[in-house]
């Protein structure tokens, strides 16, 4: 991740130098390898089902490092974005998230996602400012150099320290259950969230396909954007916390969702009013990143709340596939826009996309305080699970309750308050069985 994120920041104006450019080249190379990856993102983990999860890992690995190193040799955009499509096409998530869930128990497993999300999130804020920095002594093609060592680093890593599972298996809570992708299109609550992730991505791609170069234009040196992304991500971190801390505890994630999405909306209407000042252009990233890093943050734990048990690695899989197509229609609609009609195109686009999502997200109703749990049925439940359904079912604070394929597991969506944990793992595990 570090190594994608890492040329984000000045991918756009490495584009503009390379000969055969045009203005919304930039957009292109950040586009072509969202496109590339939604294609192919289900497909390999759908493949790590049949060929072990390591063995699609490699190969997504080795693609992605292939990829960087032609984009580090890249003498011509035709050959970075040959290069940033051959990233792309290394789309390992999938088969990542189903490794982890295989030397996860249920019992973990939720924490141990939130786990990768939390790092992958800082990931991000540490490639905005020191991809700028690095870009000073190794340029850009220094950076997809590194990324394809990185990419060779972490096969070592996944096959030398990355332990291999005893066993594959479907789990339903973190994989795509390709027969049932029609229920998350028929949910509509799930929709909205995907068109918000969409949203969300495309926004970003699109200032990233123009900002930089707006940011040049008014005489700071891509080497020194960092002066602007430091303040402006240590400050959205910070402020984010607490804003999600308030929303979780006190029942309060719809309207710091929807804050989130203003923020975004106001830092919009910021950087175009502010285009002609460096200055205003810092103080609206750092209301961008407080609204980015607000939404990033809660819309997964949204969809886990909205989602039905037995559907939610469906559901997350969407989710991810919507992520990749708001990277390419972002990327190629902002340089697009950009290169015909300059910043205006670019903020009409954001704030369609941006203003459209705040009225579909002030519209929904707000997620229920609730909370998912797998849990490992005892095997003296064997023939019976439908009954221990029942008997969970009449739990109070039980929202809803599951089986996986295998009936192995029950999944469990419960209400923050009022659900005794302790009582419905002692049924479960079989310490206090129900004739």
């Amino acid at each position: 991740m570090l190594g994608m994120f890492l040329v984000l920041p000045v991918l756009a104006l490495y584009a503009k130098e390379l000969p055969g450019s045009t203005p919304g080249s930039g957009g292109l190379a950040i586009a072509v390898y969202g496109l590339t990856q939604a294609l192919f993102q289900l497909p390999l983990g759908m493949l790590s089902d049949k060929l072990g999860r390591k063995k699609v890992i490699y190969l997504g690995l080795v693609v992605f490092a292939l990829g960087s190193f032609i984009a580090a040799a890249a003498d011509s955009v035709t050959w970075l974005l040959i290069g940033r499509a051959i990233q792309g096409a290394g789309a390992v998530s999938a088969a990542v998230t189903a490794l982890l869930a295989d030397l996860t128990r249920e019992e973990v497993r939720t924490r141990a996602m939130a786990s990768v999300g939390l790092t992958i999130g800082l990931t991000f804020a540490v490639s905005m400012v020191v991809s700028p920095l690095l870009t000073r002594y190794i340029n850009v093609s220094g950076l997809f150099a590194l990324t394809g060592a990185l990419c060779v680093l972490a096969i070592g890593v996944v096959a030398w320290i990355t332990p291999n599972p005893q066993r594959g298996k479907f789990h339903e809570d973190t994989e795509m259950q390709t027969s049932r992708i029609s229920e998350v299109l028929r949910n509509k609550r799930l929709m909205q969230l995907n068109f918000g992730i969409f949203a969300l991505q495309a926004v970003m791609m699109a200032i990233f396909a123009s900002l930089p170069i707006v940011m040049r234009g008014l005489g700071l040196p891509k080497e020194q954007h960092w002066q602007l992304y430091l303040p402006a991500v240590l400050l959205g971190l910070l402020l984010m916390v607490p804003a999600i801390v308030v929303g979780e505890t006190r029942n309060k994630l719809k309207q710091v969702f929807v804050a989130g999405i203003a923020l975004i909306a106001a830092a919009l209407c910021g950087i175009y009013a502010g285009q002609a000042s460096l200055l205003a252009i810092g103080i609206s990233l750092v209301v961008y990143f407080v609204g980015f890093n607000i939404l990033e943050a809660s819309l997964p734990s949204i969809v886990s709340k909205v989602a039905p048990t037995d559907l939610k690695g469906t559901a997350m899989g969407m989710y991810n596939t919507a992520q990749s197509i708001g990277v390419f229609v972002g990327g190629a609609a902002g340089g697009r826009l950009f290169e015909h009609f300059g910043l205006i195109g670019v903020f009409a686009f954001s704030m369609v996309l941006t203003l459209a999502w705040l009225l579909m997200a002030a519209a929904a109703p707000a997620p229920a305080a609730v909370r998912n749990l797998a849990l490992s049925i005892s095997p003296i439940w064997q023939g019976c699970e439908e009954r221990l359904l029942v008997v969970l079912q009449q739990f109070e604070g039980v929202e809803a309750a599951s089986l996986s394929a295998d009936r192995s597991t029950v999944y469990i969506k419960a209400r923050q308050q009022g659900f005794d944990e302790a009582a419905a793992k002692q049924i479960i595990l079989g310490g206090n069985h129900v004739e």
